[in-house]
């Protein structure tokens, strides 16, 4: 914006909302009458420049306030002097990443205390500006030691199937440190879910710690629904955070400058590693991350060309000492889903059963299954844990968390209820064995068998016997078809249809055989 176009009254008025009244940009808009984009721009300038309090703003006049804020250059007669002594300005940019609470103010009056002659301190900002500007876009975010890692995929090279000759593509993981720029990558055949974490978990080890920010793209494997203000994240990646204690912050949607640092990896890695494997072949996953490995080893060793240190230098300087300390276990990969408690109190997961407190039938659960355990959660509380048992339609029941009078009817072997039905009657005893095939639980067949038996007190073993003949005709294999039958009188119908449907030779009415010859 042109100098002589600005209103440095508006802009004073935007900074002492901004401070003292802690405004809002669309309030401080409303306020002035003024465009939000202009009030945005303003405070985009102020949070670039070194004035952090309304009392700094304040002693200033509109002259040093527009230079301050960078409306208006400095004279380059003025700001280059041949008497003053230059500062370092890339120990200067790896002081600011070093220390998160140091500013330019503070090196400045280190600078003045050694050349009392030097630069003042507008002059001074804007030198250092100037500088940073040549830097890569990554360099000029001026990341915190130990503060974030950046994370992303880009295209790997292809192995080839030595029986098919296939070519068979690659995604090459690639994480980034945000104050050093320390590389990690690695080809994994996907970016599926236990990929992108296990990706995660060598690349923390490969660093030695842990960020306290993790910085992802938008990917599906690891955030459900990408949202500019609240992205949901994938429960096992929150998971994965908390193991390593993290936050998982990921970029905003279709803003690539978010996550310059490792835009730029992905770059460098893609020129100094792939490209330096073009004309090799592949045939194992294994092989090709032994050729990764090795390249990486000399693309972190490699100086910078604007910060005359290497990526391992400075990552020993900066981030080696102040990373998090990694936990004492690694992360075991743990898929969630959904699920509801049956009516049975056991929810399904990959085609098993497994129970919880018969009280929670009903509930809507989450579960977690690693390789070893599933774990059971209601409202954040963890209500069961199971080995895990990868035997397709059975269940795994606990007897704590059966009702009393199911203990008691798992103490009853199969065969001791197949043979009181037998007692009672051959088709009540076939009964009894189709009902104890035919459920996934034992408890539930149990349950339907001493129901059928029970009946015999109540209606005697005849109608019973009969009744239970029925069912296995008609293929109705359960106890309510049986009680109900009883309990409506059916049986009794059904042998007085049987007796007016049979052939009785002694009517007159009835015509014989030798009336068809």
């Amino acid at each position: 914006m042109a100098a002589e176009r600005l209103d440095m009254r508006c802009v004073r008025e935007v900074l002492r909302l901004h401070f003292l009244s802690k405004q809002s940009p669309r309030k401080i808009a409303r306020s002035l009458g003024c465009g939000r984009t202009t009030v945005r721009q303003y405070l985009s300038r102020l949070k670039r420049s070194n004035l952090t309090t309304w009392e700094m703003v304040e002693k200033l006049n509109e002259n040093d306030l527009e230079v301050s804020l960078g409306f208006k250059l400095i004279s380059k007669l003025v700001l280059y002097d041949d008497k003053k002594i230059m500062p370092d300005w890339a120990r200067v940019h790896e002081e600011l990443g070093r220390h998160r609470k140091l500013t330019l103010a503070l090196l400045w009056q280190e600078y003045l205390e050694k050349h009392p002659e030097g630069y003042q301190y507008t002059q001074y900002c804007e030198h250092y500006r100037r500088w940073a500007k040549k830097l890569s876009v990554v360099m000029r975010q001026n990341h915190k030691a130990g503060e974030k890692s950046f994370v992303d995929y880009c295209d790997g090279p292809s192995l080839v199937d030595l029986k098919t000759g296939e070519l068979i593509p690659t995604q090459l993981f690639v994480g980034v440190l945000g104050a050093s720029s320390y590389t990690f990558a690695e080809s994994t055949l996907t970016q599926t879910l236990p990929d992108w974490l296990s990706s995660h978990v060598r690349m923390y080890e490969f660093f030695g710690g842990v960020t306290e920010i993790t910085v992802p793209d938008n990917l599906k494997s690891g955030v459900n629904k990408p949202c500019f203000y609240e992205p949901e994240l994938n429960e096992s990646y929150r998971d994965l955070s908390q193991h390593y204690n993290t936050a998982i912050i990921p970029a905003h949607v279709r803003k690539p400058r978010h996550k310059a640092k490792v835009e730029v990896g992905c770059l460098v890695a893609q020129r100094w590693i792939l490209m330096c494997l073009r004309n090799q072949i592949f045939h194992s996953l294994e092989d090709l991350n032994d050729a990764i490995k090795a390249l990486l080893k000399k693309l972190n060793l490699r100086t910078m060309r604007h910060l005359k240190k290497s990526r391992f230098e400075l990552f020993e300087e900066l981030d080696r000492l102040v990373l998090k300390p990694l936990p004492a276990t690694r992360y075991e990969f743990a898929a969630w889903e959904k699920a509801r408690v049956n009516i049975d109190y056991h929810i399904e997961f990959d085609f098993h059963y497994y129970s919880v407190h018969y009280t929670h039938a009903h509930e809507r659960v989450a579960v977690r299954a690693t390789s070893s355990v599933v774990e059971i959660f209601l409202k954040g509380e963890r209500i069961a844990s199971h080995r895990r048992s990868y035997i397709k339609g059975k269940p795994t029941t606990l007897a704590q968390h059966m009702p009393e009078h199911h203990k008691t009817m798992l103490k009853w072997p199969p065969s001791r209820l197949i043979s009181w039905g037998k007692n009672l009657g051959p088709s009540i005893g076939q009964l009894v064995e189709k009902i104890l095939a035919s459920r996934k639980h034992p408890e539930q067949s149990y349950r339907s068998t001493l129901g059928l038996l029970r009946l015999e007190k109540k209606y005697g073993k005849e109608r019973l016997e009969k009744t239970c003949q029925r069912a296995l005709e008609l293929g109705a294999h359960s106890y309510r078809f049986v009680a109900d039958t009883l309990k409506n009188n059916m049986d009794k119908t059904i042998v007085d249809k049987d007796k007016q449907l049979s052939f009785n030779p002694n009517e007159s009415n009835t015509r014989g055989p030798e009336h068809y010859h």
